[in-house]
């Protein structure tokens, strides 16, 4: 029976990058993101033999991802692995230019969205274990001024709330990993204040987090791959 992954962020980048290394390593996919247009897009690029459920949404909508996440054990048939990418940054990230209303937003996403996929996804997920792989950030292990306040401090908590389901679902057969990458080669980063696009080449690219993401989610079930932290080398 082929393997199962729920993406979310799928729309691009990072997310699209992993729906399409899963895809062809054999999973079966659902993807999640706001904009059902970039699914779509994103599941026409994907091999034939791929089973895809587009499951449009956002993360914050608590009912939606249980909802969503029982949708996809029903239609796909389990849920193996899940790829908790839907994350956000914003231009104002100092406390110079302190912005609550773009602040609460990135907590909102990057924390309560996680935490209300994962909650959709645990009780699916306890009765034959799986993976839980959260694209957390370098500046969720260590500050980063660019990264910006709000950030740092959601991405510091996913890569807590990806230890804390080592520490209570292990006993349950889940996983968890946080991928800690520095610069990644995303839109998301084009939000950066200053970005030069030409130093995208020199940046980690999405294809290498799907890489590590894929790494975690194939590793002996005796194991789990904490957190895999990744920079680009300096010239």
């Amino acid at each position: 029976m082929r393997k199962v992954v729920w993406i979310t962020g799928a729309g691009s980048g990072i997310g699209a990058a992993m729906a399409r290394h899963f895809a062809d390593a054999g999973y079966d996919l659902a993807i999640t993101a706001r904009n059902r247009q970039s699914l779509e897009d994103v599941a026409l690029a994907l091999p034939s033999s791929t089973r895809v459920l587009i499951a449009p949404g956002d993360v914050r909508d608590r009912d939606l991802m249980a909802e969503t996440a029982a949708e996809i054990a029903q239609n796909l048939g389990s849920l193996n692995v899940l790829c908790n990418n839907a994350g956000l940054n914003i231009p104002h990230r100092t406390w110079a230019e302190l912005d609550w209303q773009s602040w609460d937003e990135v907590i909102e996403v990057n924390i309560t969205g996680a935490l209300n996929v994962i909650a959709a996804t645990l009780p699916v997920m306890r009765p034959s274990g799986g993976v839980m792989i959260h694209t957390s950030s370098w500046a969720g292990r260590f500050h980063s001024a660019v990264a910006g306040v709000p950030y740092g401090a959601s991405k510091h908590a996913l890569s807590d709330i990806s230890a804390s389901l080592n520490s209570e679902e292990g006993k349950n057969g889940i996983r968890s990993c946080a991928l800690c990458p520095a610069e990644v080669a995303t839109p998301l980063m084009e939000r950066r204040p200053g970005y030069d696009p030409s130093m995208a080449a020199e940046m980690i690219q999405p294809e290498d987090m799907a890489e590590a993401a894929l790494f975690a989610a194939e590793m002996n079930p005796a194991v789990a791959v904490h957190e895999i932290v990744l920079a680009p080398v300096r010239g």
